[in-house]
């Protein structure tokens, strides 16, 4: 079956402002995120990439925008079940914030039981990621024939849920896993399961760099960032 190549959109003003952005418009990708991005047609330069997705939010839109000028052969098409999770009244404010909220705590350890105020539960979220996947890999072998590639540009926290369940594990373990901005992950996937190839995959060893504490730092140690963090500094 098809293999996913799933890239988290570039760097955006809101990860380095430290804002939960959501769903909120006007949101694009800053100065190095619009590196980032076009540095991304020269990393996936080997790969053959028979379609590609997107969610509807422009840091997504603009993070495709040189690798679709590269090749232009190929079109993108939208899906909104890709689309950052509904945080609902979270939307659009600051991480520190936020992690004064009560439900901070639920969101870290137990995100399966979240549903935020006026959004969506964590598990709609991932629902509809995993369904969009499954629907695409049809779509994709039937139209480009078994073991072709596409690629899927999206937000961290619906990046993390489906490498969740691509190696099966429980929602309320997805905070342990972290994507940065314009990384790659690859999962291959096959009629008895997926098999995760790159996860986070930069191209480079920033990332590995031990973070300094910012406006993306959730204000605790040990939490993971929601909505995915603005990256290595």
């Amino acid at each position: 079956m098809a293999t996913l190549i799933l890239v988290r959109h570039g760097r955006s003003t809101a990860n380095t402002e430290g804002v939960l952005a959501g769903w909120t418009p006007g949101v694009h990708l800053d100065e190095r995120g619009a590196a980032q991005a076009a540095a991304l047609p020269a990393r996936l330069a080997s790969v053959p990439i028979a379609a590609v997705v997107s969610s509807p939010l422009e840091r997504c839109r603009e993070t495709l925008a040189p690798l679709l000028e590269a090749r232009p052969g190929l079109t993108v098409e939208t899906d909104e079940r890709i689309g950052e999770c509904h945080y609902g009244d979270w939307s659009g404010r600051k991480l520190r914030e936020l992690a004064e909220e009560p439900m901070m705590g639920v969101v870290q350890q137990h995100p399966s039981a979240v549903v935020f105020p006026g959004g969506e539960s964590m598990r709609a979220m991932q629902a509809r990621a995993v369904d969009a996947v499954r629907d695409w890999n049809a779509r994709v072998d039937q139209e480009h024939g078994e073991g072709a590639a596409y690629l899927l540009c999206s937000h961290g926290d619906i990046i993390k849920s489906l490498v969740a369940d691509a190696l099966g594990l429980h929602l309320d373990l997805f905070q342990r896993i972290h994507v940065e901005p314009c990384s790659v992950t690859a999962i291959r996937y096959t009629r008895s399961r997926p098999f995760l190839l790159r996860l986070g995959d930069t191209g480079e060893l920033g990332a590995l760099v031990p973070p300094v504490e910012g406006p993306q730092d959730n204000g605790g140690s040990g939490d993971a960032v929601v909505g995915g963090g603005a990256g290595a500094p």
